[in-house]
Order: C-alpha cells, then sequence, then structure tokens
C-alpha cells in the first residue's frame, strides 16, 4: 500500500510513523508513505494556503488551488487513489471502514487546519470523508494518525498473527472479550477456571458469552445489527432482568 499525506506540519507525523507496528510494517514492505506540505504548490507569492470566507464569518478557510495541484501531482503517478479528507462533518470511522480502505492499494490523507475547507476541494477531489469522534481538532493530522494505524494493522503479515486482527473489538461486531495472562493468581485475584480447564469449546464459548455482555452494558447498541442463538438471546434477556432489578 502507498498511503500520501497532505499536511501544514509533516513533522507531526515522525514519531507515529516511525515506531512499533507501522515501522514493522514499513520494514516487512507492507506500506510506504510520503508527506506533502502543500504550502509548496501556492502560486502566490505570499505562500499562503488559506483565505476569508466569502459572505463574512470567523476563521480562514483552506483555498482549493494547493491542494488540488497537490493531489493531481500525486494522481500523475497513480491513477485512481482514495481521497480522504479528515472533517467532523465526515462519516464516522468503524472497524468496518477500516477493513475496507485496507484493501485498497493507495490513500491520500488530507489534513486541514483552521476554519475548514473550500467547498471545491470537498465536492471535486475527495472520495471519503472521514470523522474519529464527534468533536472538533486544530486539525486533521491527528485523525489522519489513527486511520492510518487501523488500516495498516490489518494489512497482510503485520501483525504476525492474522487471527489477531479478526478477533479485534468490532471486527466481528461485538467488543472483544476479557484477557488473562500469568500468574493465575495475582495477589488473590484469579483468572478464571474455564480458561484454565483446556477444554477448547467451553473457553470459545466463555469468550463469546463474555463478549456479548461487555458490548451489552457497554455498547448495546451494537447488537442492533448482530444476529443471536436462541442462548445468545437467553443471556441477554437474564442480564436485562438483572439490571433492571438492581
Amino acid at each position: 500500500m502507498k498511503i500520501d499525506i497532505l499536511s501544514l506540519f509533516p513533522e507531526m507525523f515522525a514519531g507515529v510513523l516511525q515506531s512499533s507496528i507501522l515501522k514493522k510494517a514499513q520494514d516487512l514492505g507492507a506500506f510506504q508513505y510520503q508527506i506533502t506540505n502543500f504550502r509548496e504548490f501556492t502560486d502566490n507569492k505570499h505562500n499562503k494556503v488559506d483565505d476569508y470566507p466569502y459572505g463574512g464569518g470567523a476563521g480562514m478557510v483552506l483555498m482549493p488551488q494547493p491542494i488540488f495541484d497537490a493531489v493531481h501531482q500525486i494522481e500523475k503517478i497513480t491513477s485512481k487513489p482514495r481521497v480522504i479528507l479528515m472533517c467532523p462533518q465526515g462519516e464516522r470511522y468503524s472497524q468496518q471502514k477500516a477493513e475496507e480502505l485496507a484493501k485498497e492499494e493507495q490513500l491520500i490523507f488530507i489534513c486541514g487546519h483552521y476554519e475548514g475547507y473550500d467547498e471545491r476541494i470537498r465536492t471535486e477531489l475527495v472520495t471519503d470523508e472521514i470523522s474519529i469522534g464527534d468533536y472538533v481538532l486544530t486539525g486533521g493530522e491527528l485523525g489522519a494518525m489513527a486511520v492510518i494505524d487501523s488500516v495498516v494493522r490489518l494489512l497482510p503479515g503485520v501483525l504476525g498473527n492474522e487471527a489477531s486482527a479478526v478477533q479485534d473489538s468490532f471486527s466481528t461486531g461485538l467488543l472483544e472479550h476479557p484477557h488473562y495472562t500469568r500468574p493465575a493468581d495475582f495477589r488473590g485475584m484469579k483468572v478464571p477456571e474455564v480458561l484454565l480447564s483446556g477444554n477448547h469449546a467451553h473457553i470459545e464459548e466463555w469468550r463469546r458469552k463474555e463478549a456479548l455482555k461487555r458490548t451489552y452494558f457497554r455498547r448495546g447498541d451494537l447488537l442492533e445489527n448482530i444476529d443471536l442463538t436462541d442462548q445468545e438471546q437467553e443471556w441477554i434477556k437474564e442480564w436485562q432482568s438483572s439490571r433492571n432489578n438492581s
């Protein structure tokens, strides 16, 4: 995968992209990246990338010309990339979106600052608008880092154990089940016996039940899209009854 990032602050990405799993992914050849400061594409003598909005109002708006020219320069090398605008008005990001983007050959991230973007950037250049939550940041860089991390870890070979990504929270539609490691008894706090039993069928049933329980109590909205077995529906009725009586 090739990832291009358009940002006025390229230095923000150094620590994230050169550390941990993302650094490993580059070493494996799973992806490569390039950061472009789109200020370098301005065609005015003052190197401005923003201006006051037509009609008045607070703040400054990113001008279309530098971003259009930067994206078109990238597209000369690779055609039809996904062009992603990091924007609080965009689609709320999800694990399913990460899995979709992980299938692409090239992604371009546009990271804005100031009050917003000229609307023509949104309507003529962009294929996806993404928001990482219902809040506003000073720029799109932090959001782009989150999306890039979530996508790159899904690329083949990056995590080593392919099952890790499959079992992540949200990948199955449920939050992930609890995990335990050694020691089995830590200061009187014991690992559930079923995990020590060696009975894989019972362990899988326990994990499914705990994932369902955690989802029910923490993110019940996710269950609207899950097909539940009769047994799982009985578990939920028990938890509902317990919650109503507490």
